[in-house]
This record gives C-alpha cells, sequence and structure tokens, in this order.
C-alpha cells in the first residue's frame, strides 16, 4: 500500500505558519455606484486609520480606497489601495484582494451598519506591499493574509506574515 501525498511531505509543508505583522483600522465611508456594467459596485473611501505591531506602526494616509462588487451570491469582492506611513516617516504602499461572505441574514444585518460577531461570516484578505524605504525593504518580500472585521466607521483587520 503506497503512502499518500500528503505523508510523505517534509514537515514544513505540511501546515501554513504565521505571525503577527500588525492590527490595522481603517475610517471609510462607502459609496454605492450601483448597477454600473452589470455589477453591482460600491467604493470604500478611505478617510485614514491606524496600524499598529511589534515591528511597524503609523497611520493610513487619507485618499485610499475599496473597489468592491457585490456579487449575485451575497459575498463581497475586494480592491484596496492603501498608502501607510510608519512613525518615522516612511512611506508604504499596500495593496489587497479580499472576500467577504457569510449567511444572507447576517450580510443583510452587516449592510445595515449593526454590530456583528465577527466570528459569523468570512472576511479574508491578501495584502502586498512595497516600499522604498531601507528599513522596511524586508516588507517587499513577504506575503500576508488577513482577517476583517466589518464595523460602522470602517473595517478592522488583524494581518499576518505567512511564514
Amino acid at each position: 500500500m503506497s503512502a499518500s501525498l500528503y505523508d510523505d511531505l517534509p514537515e514544513t509543508l505540511k501546515a501554513v505558519r504565521t505571525r503577527p505583522l500588525f492590527v490595522m483600522r481603517l475610517d471609510s465611508q462607502i459609496l454605492v455606484l450601483g448597477g454600473a456594467a452589470g455589477a453591482d459596485r460600491r467604493v470604500g473611501v478611505v478617510h485614514g486609520g491606524s496600524f499598529e505591531g511589534e515591528r511597524l506602526s503609523g497611520e493610513v494616509l487619507d485618499g485610499g480606497a475599496d473597489w468592491q462588487i457585490l456579487r449575485a451570491d451575497g459575498a463581497t469582492t475586494l480592491d484596496v489601495r492603501l498608502i501607510l506611513k510608519t512613525n518615522d516617516g516612511a512611506l508604504i504602499g499596500m495593496t489587497y484582494r479580499g472576500l467577504r461572505s457569510g449567511p444572507p441574514d447576517m450580510l443583510a444585518r452587516l449592510a445595515k451598519g449593526e454590530a456583528v460577531d465577527p466570528a459569523s461570516y468570512y472576511f479574508r484578505i491578501t495584502p502586498l506591499f512595497e516600499t522604498a524605504a531601507e528599513k522596511y525593504d524586508w516588507i517587499n518580500r513577504i506575503v500576508t493574509a488577513g482577517i476583517g472585521h466589518r464595523r460602522a466607521d470602517g473595517p478592522i483587520y488583524s494581518v499576518f506574515e505567512v511564514l
């Protein structure tokens, strides 16, 4: 009897390991564009925010945006571009794609701005970064994943480096 492909893997390939990068809070306002080009399009205009972590902290600059599509199945796809400014003045571009989905009744409550338990729906992002700041050059070469929660004044994310 042969072993499964999984059993033959080295330990480093059997699980994803992460470490916390930062927690980020965004102040945003949702604008509904509606059914343009066959998609229910919304734009989350980012008016700032903050991020805090062991290796970098600072503010989210005004002017970012989250171009969302509300799909027919109720899920929302995210396409976000932000500029982070660290406490020591470095600028870091952050882009991420994401997906938020869940039971229809919970999504309806979320759309009304009601508080819902973040464990009751799925909200994940995949950020990438770019910077010319030498101190933070390492962030150009990592992959990250985040878990989000939508609040009335904007989302909050826990972002993790994938090791």
